[in-house]
């Protein structure tokens, strides 16, 4: 499943990272979001994008392109 298909509130695990370059993955890795790291989804801008979420007590805004290139396990 991907980070961009959870619904507010839901809860998973993130797995890996498929599609995204090399300079984008490392800003999510700088930003918290690594492999078995929990992340939850705090809410959906109106139009849909970005997308809230919280890793290790942080809140962040990710951008739905990016949330579909990272793979989750819902918890």
């Amino acid at each position: 499943m991907k980070l961009s298909e959870l619904v507010q509130g839901q809860e998973a695990t993130i797995v890996g990272f498929t599609e995204l370059s090399n300079d984008v993955r490392k800003k999510l890795m700088v930003m918290g979001l690594l492999p078995n790291t929990p992340v939850k989804v705090i809410r959906r801008a109106p139009m849909g994008d970005p997308l809230q979420i919280e890793v290790r007590g942080v809140s962040l805004a990710v951008r739905n392109s990016i949330a579909k290139s990272v793979s989750v396990e819902v918890r």
